[in-house]
């Protein structure tokens, strides 16, 4: 089935906005959100920055509108209130009118509790609520719960390129004739077990992440949530809702290359995205713009330049930048926010800019938009990849 995706709704909250136009501020105004560490309890704190959200749990818990005494971990409270403003945005009274289903992502699920009173569990039963909070897909299900919603619930877990996928999988629920619309999106709080991780594999940055520098020294963690309502042709010519944008082209593939580490030819980036434009039925010029991933990491930054160039041609790689100088590199949500980012980029006909950006690498002659840039944008590409050579693209239309 050829029909479009349209998406008529998002939500987002990050360490640069509460909401889509918060962020979208930030973004015009070049206002990063990477800072010193104040909510999260951890050993590094005054060593590393991140992109943390200055709201405690507490806070994000009536700012979700949800009842206290709930079991209810960071990243589920920040995937219940994205979740809320996209559904709000796209003007849904009632959730359950339409054969309507969730696919949310995470890497973290609940461990930011479930970590802070593992020792505590046996000598605090008040505390063992909280075990249950620490599956992935927990944070889904209550979600759901908390929209009221009675469809289908599924949840993705694919590393850093999660909400992309889940964002996928929804367009193909809804072309199959399965949903009529479908929430989609990630959410990852921040913790001290994704910290030491990264550290231990020494891709975290002691200073501001710097993507497509040749001095990059790795990236900055940070955590936020963002959901998009993704709705079939039939229901918003039913309903004559305004339409954000359209999901034209997605795709998913794998490198087998290394448990964290992305090919140096960047196989699994190419084959997605040239996977992803055929899907589109777009042509490689028709690209305005690309929302690359950008991490900052030696690793990634390589390998994905040498990926565009086997697409585009060196000399005609679209503008391109990264968003994660702002926001740090929020894992399963990554590619929820980006998606989020393009759609304020396709209404407001800019592109943001790749901050901290000092000199271009030696391996090719790729420049990132630097500074903020107004076009006329008809057609977006959008990268995420994760661990284990997971790579998709998604591309995001006007029309």
């Amino acid at each position: 089935m050829s029909q479009k995706i349209a998406i008529t709704g998002m939500g987002i909250i990050s360490c640069i906005g509460n909401n889509a136009e918060e962020n979208y501020q930030s973004l015009i105004h070049s206002r990063h959100g990477i800072s010193d560490i104040e909510i999260l309890e951890t050993r590094h704190r005054g060593a590393v920055k991140l992109g943390e959200i200055k709201l405690t749990n507490d806070q994000l818990t009536e700012k979700a509108g949800v009842a206290t005494g709930h079991n209810y971990p960071r990243t589920t409270l920040l995937g219940i209130i994205a979740a809320k403003q996209a559904v709000q945005s796209a003007g849904i009274t009632g959730i359950n009118d339409l054969r309507t289903g969730l696919i949310s992502s995470t890497s973290v699920g609940g461990m930011d509790v479930t970590e802070k009173y593992f020792y505590s569990y046996e000598d605090h039963p008040d505390k063992q609520k909280y075990i249950a909070a620490h599956d992935a897909g927990h944070s889904s299900h209550a979600i759901a719960n908390e929209l009221g919603l009675r469809g289908m619930v599924s949840t993705i877990s694919t590393a850093c390129s999660s909400a992309a996928n889940a964002i996928m999988m929804g367009a193909k629920l809804i072309k199959a004739g399965i949903l009529d619309r479908v929430i989609v999106g990630g959410t990852d709080a921040l913790s001290k077990f994704t910290l030491n991780g990264f550290s231990t594999l020494m891709i975290v940055t002691d200073r501001y992440n710097t993507p497509f520098d040749d001095d990059r020294k790795g990236l900055n963690l940070g955590e936020a949530a963002a959901f998009l309502v993704l709705e079939s042709d039939a229901a918003v010519q039913k309903s004559r809702k305004k339409v954000l944008g359209y999901l034209t082209g997605y795709a998913n593939a794998n490198d087998a290359h290394h448990q964290t580490a992305s090919s140096e030819e960047g196989t699994g980036a190419f084959l997605a995205m040239e996977q992803a434009l055929k899907i589109s039925g777009l042509a490689k010029e028709d690209i305005d713009y690309i929302n690359v991933h950008g991490t900052a990491t030696p690793n990634n930054d390589l390998s994905e330049g040498r990926a565009m160039i086997r697409i585009f041609g060196e000399e005609n790689v679209p503008d391109f930048s990264s968003t994660k100088a702002f926001t740090g590199h929020t894992l399963a949500a990554a590619a929820a926010i980006e998606a989020v980012y393009s759609l304020l980029a396709l209404e407001h006909g800019v592109i943001f800019p790749n901050l901290n950006f000092r000199t271009k690498m030696k391996e090719f002659n790729l420049i990132p938009v630097t500074e903020l840039q107004h076009k006329e944008i008809r057609h977006i590409l959008s990268n995420s990849f994760g661990f284990g050579g997971n790579c998709s693209t998604l591309i995001f239309s006007k029309s």
